[in-house]
């Protein structure tokens, strides 16, 4: 046998040991025996630079190279689950699929992992790359410290497709996360606060032989590509297993609700004996071509759902309560407490929210609080022990009628639960959060910037609003504190390259109240420019999908108020993006202009968020009701029978999907 076939036969064996001790949990020789085919391939392969692989078994051990990682777009959106910790809104999401499709379905209950999303992509059987989250469009490529992970398979066995792409997530068991805490601690480090931090703050190291000796673990739970072996995703994730990837064991097919609460009342107390964390239960309609008729939200699928578990609760004082202000000058209350443990962490403040919860729990300081961590950064109290109260009891908690930080007196909207402070133009607080918005990652993405950073210019007074940071020199802050001139070289270089941020995530960094993200997403693809938006009346905005009154008339405001105009105009003459590119431009007709569409039914050739996007790309309305300002209804089998005697009654047109092609081709 010569060197090259050695090779070959070490990497075939270490990967075939390596699935069976790692994913199957049956070892078929010693870890020695495994320790010393691995020391020979390395060796070969040293000796031998010429028969290199990317996928080689000694890619586990990692590396001492620091790479930095580069950003990749996902090629499928990687979109957050909705929310529930109630079983009634379960009930309620089984009766809205039940509902729209109109037809026999499955739910698959899986385990919801608490760890870190990746993203992983196959093509001719090897792994060729890892990437992770990230804001959901494009995220860190992570390949090389992934491929440390035993049981990912860097080369598959089987009858797989030649590309797709599967998702996970990755995991740190207990056992390793305490270890590494212990280790810590005799070091004086600062400890991980969780699992799910541990696992991350791995992920993203840049030394993948680090990343290598923290036995990272995963579980593969959502397979996506063109030629997928069945319709079925529970189906899939078995056939994915033969190929030889870890898919939880625990997954489960149901038929009906009953089905569905069995496994979430069964888990909520089983999971407490599984070796990696998990916070819920995730839900997903089985099918893949009903999942793509039930399409997406602007934020999640609607053929799935996260249930959550029950926080933990904990027994603790509170000392006092202090006033945060919030960059929009909501006032938010903060109790703070005895120090207490709570899910694996210190909790020394819980959130009070608003004055109703306060006076609606009948605060008093130094009451004896429940304090729970439900899904939250910052816990919050849920109850108070009244039979633990004395008669040395402090005052009670009265919520305060002016600003903490600038003086002024308190308003409350009529509907909102929040009080705010009405001085946003010279409120301290106020001014620094939205520049703090404004430079953040998924805004303008300024390097070099931070919170730090900001209060230290705002104090200096070089800074007293968004647009002050394009007037900066590298000579008005290389000489403040904790700052040098390669920094402030960086944080000029870091604002100038902000100016080619397109228009969408500039709106976003405009700070908008109620403008998030995916709404700002929707305004930059229904407005050519910001003279556009300027101009909009409420008519104009609401008749963009999913843009209701609430946030039409705050965009509104936001631009009838003359210095958020004077703020945008010297955004514009900085240099930014204020219009759309012309290449998002084509493409785009008015065929459907002024006109209302209902969508309704299951279709053939395009799914209901991409006729969605047609409407839009065409000029349309969508609309999710019909009415009598509907203008037609595109419709596809299985229409439901309320919507078509309605449309009747109205005398609504009835569009097929093809006469819909037409009209737009």
């Amino acid at each position: 046998m010569n060197i090259k076939e050695r090779i070959e036969e070490l990497r075939a064996e270490l990967h075939r040991h390596n699935y069976n001790y790692y994913v199957l949990n049956a070892p078929e020789i010693s870890d020695k025996q495994f320790d010393d085919m691995m020391r020979e391939l390395q060796d070969l392969e040293k000796e031998h630079p010429e028969y290199q692989d990317e996928n080689s078994p000694t890619m586990r051990v990692g590396s001492d190279i620091n790479k930095n990682f580069t950003q990749v777009a996902h090629k499928y959106p990687m979109l957050s689950l909705g929310n529930t910790y109630s079983e009634s809104e379960v009930a309620e999401f089984y009766e809205r699929v039940k509902k729209a499709l109109n037809e026999d379905f499955e739910i698959c209950c899986e385990l919801k992992y608490d760890g870190t999303s990746i993203s992983l992509t196959y093509e001719d059987g090897k792994l060729i790359r890892a990437v992770t989250r990230g804001d959901g469009e494009k995220g860190d490529d992570v390949t090389d410290n992934v491929k440390t992970i035993r049981c990912i398979p860097l080369v598959l066995h089987g009858n797989y497709p030649p590309s797709f792409e599967i998702r996970g997530e990755i995991l740190m068991p207990w056992v390793v996360f305490e270890e590494l805490n212990r280790e810590k601690e005799a070091r004086e480090e600062p400890l991980f606060a969780n699992p799910r931090n541990a696992a991350s703050g791995t992920l993203k190291l840049q030394n993948s032989a680090i990343v290598a000796s923290r036995k990272l673990d995963s579980y593969l739970y959502y397979l996506l590509g063109e030629n997928l072996p069945c319709d079925g995703h529970y189906e899939n994730l078995q056939t994915a297993a033969q190929w030889g990837f870890k898919i939880s064991e625990h997954m489960k097919k149901a038929h009906t609700l009953q089905e569905v609460m069995d496994y979430i009342n069964y888990w909520d107390t089983e999971r407490k004996n599984l070796p990696v964390a998990t916070d819920g239960i995730v839900l997903k309609v089985n099918s893949l071509r009903q999942q793509k008729n039930l399409g997406y939200t602007a934020k999640s699928p609607r053929w799935a759902i996260a249930y959550k578990f029950q926080a933990e609760r904990a027994l603790t004082r509170l000392n006092k309560v202090t006033y945060q202000v919030g960059r929009t000058g909501a006032i938010t209350p903060v109790a703070n407490l005895d120090p207490v443990q709570l899910s694996g962490t210190i909790v020394k403040r819980a959130s009070l929210h608003n004055a109703d919860i306060i006076e609606g729990l009948d605060l008093h300081i130094g009451d004896m609080v429940y304090v729970e961590k439900g899904g939250e950064i910052i816990p919050k109290i849920t109850g108070v022990d009244k039979e633990a109260r004395t008669m040395l009891i402090g005052e009670k908690v009265k919520f305060i009628t002016r600003c903490p930080e600038c003086g002024s007196q308190l308003i409350r909207y009529e509907g909102e639960a929040a009080h705010y402070c009405p001085n946003e133009t010279a409120c301290p607080p106020q001014i620094k959060g939205k520049i703090e918005h404004f430079i953040s990652r998924r805004a303008m993405n300024i390097d070099g910037l931070g919170p730090e950073t900001v209060d230290m210019f705002y104090r200096k007074g070089l800074i007293a609003n968004a647009a002050d940071l394009y007037t900066l020199t590298a000579d008005d802050i290389k000489d403040l504190e904790r700052m040098g001139e390669k920094s402030a070289d960086n944080i000029i270089k870091g604002i100038a390259s902000s100016k080619e941020v397109p228009f969408e995530r500039v709106l976003f960094a405009l700070g908008i109240r109620f403008v998030g993200e995916t709404v700002a997403k929707k305004i930059a693809k229904s407005f050519a420019n910001i003279e556009e938006l300027e101009q909009a009346d409420m008519a104009t905005l609401t008749n963009i999908d999913e843009i209701g009154e609430k946030i039409a008339q705050s965009i509104v405001s936001y631009f009838a108020n003359a210095s958020n105009r004077q703020l945008v105009e010297r955004l514009k003459e900085a240099g930014l993006q204020f219009s759309r590119s012309e290449e998002d431009l084509s493409g785009y007709t008015d065929k459907l202009s002024g006109q209302s569409i209902v969508i309704s039914g299951v279709f053939q050739h395009h799914s209901r968020d991409e006729y969605k996007a047609l409407i839009e790309k065409n000029g349309g309305k969508n609309s999710g009701s019909i009415s009598s300002k509907t203008s037609f209804i595109l419709a596809g089998d299985n229409m439901g029978p309320a919507k078509l005697e309605k449309a009747q009654k109205l005398g609504i047109k009835i569009m097929n999907e093809d006469e819909f092609l037409k009209l737009i081709s």
